[in-house]
């Protein structure tokens, strides 16, 4: 790929990651069907897997919904009373991922924690289009709050900070709303023509054109960009969320977004929100 204006912006270890990424999951892979491209992304995700960290136990399970069983994978630290839950959703653009893909960062977060963690393999599309995927992470969400004590942490990376915003919002005032959110590089939907869109359009590893794609792949028949279930900062009230902290990259097109979400957060009385950039 021609590296470009990040060619001194990004360190070389970084570009060492980059270039080994690119060498399983090339950017043209999005001409291929979805089925390769999650075949690929798969082996990727193997071979990139760096093990669960002493201690950390897992055990896989179902959620019964409607019509649909939605797995989930516990991660519990041993010797140590959880303090919270977490519920994490992957991240893979709605179209990727799932329970394996993601089972090492699960492991190192309920690691770091200490607290108890719980992976949702939400439907994906195309397949599945919106709103499964919300419904799955909700369905979850609620799951959660009536078999476990503990208080709700909710987490996601890139499409799964969307489902963590969307939850957020639409369960703010259920008897055991989440006491806060993790949002890591989240795509919430915001302004493509202005800030990191712009600046970013082409960035290492996510350009807007697979933005478009992504978002296009999990549009159902006459998508609303206005539904907040899809887009949480097409959401008129911003006020009542949990303390928020959203990791931003510098150099990703998605980075307003954050940014955005934390300003109507803070707009709307909330005092708890801050938005953390990495230098990448």
């Amino acid at each position: 790929m021609t590296r470009g204006p990040y060619e001194t912006r990004l360190d070389p270890a970084l570009w060492a990651y980059i270039d080994a990424v690119n060498g399983w999951y090339p950017p043209e892979i999005l001409g291929l069907p979805i089925d390769k491209q999650r075949a690929v992304y798969d082996r990727m995700s193997r071979a990139f897997h760096q093990g669960r960290p002493p201690g950390v136990k897992a055990g896989d399970g179902l959620i019964a919904a409607a019509g649909r069983d939605i797995p989930i994978r516990r991660y519990r630290l041993a010797g140590k009373a959880a303090q919270a839950m977490v519920i994490y959703y992957h991240g893979g653009g709605f179209i990727l991922g799932g329970l394996e893909s993601h089972d090492d960062i699960c492991a190192e977060l309920c690691a770091g924690t200490g607290f108890d963690l719980l992976s949702v393999d939400y439907r994906l599309a195309p397949e599945h289009v919106h709103p499964a995927a919300f419904d799955d992470a909700i369905t979850a969400f609620e799951w959660a709050a009536a078999t476990s004590g503990l208080p709700l942490v909710l987490c996601g990376e890139s499409a799964g900070g969307n489902l963590a915003a969307a939850v957020a919002q639409a369960t703010r005032r259920h008897i055991r709303a989440a006491v806060g959110q993790v949002l890591i590089y989240p795509e919430l939907g915001g302004d493509d023509t202005a800030g990191s869109y712009i600046e970013h359009a082409n960035a290492p590893l996510l350009s807007v054109a697979d933005i478009a794609f992504y978002r296009d792949v999990r549009s159902a028949r006459r998508q609303s960009p206005d539904d907040p279930t899809f887009s949480p900062l097409r959401d008129t009230d911003f006020s009542g969320l949990p303390p928020t902290v959203i990791v931003t990259a510098q150099c990703d097109p998605l980075s307003s977004d954050g940014e955005t979400y934390r300003d109507r957060i803070v707009a709307a009385g909330g005092h708890n929100a801050v938005a953390v950039g990495l230098a990448i």
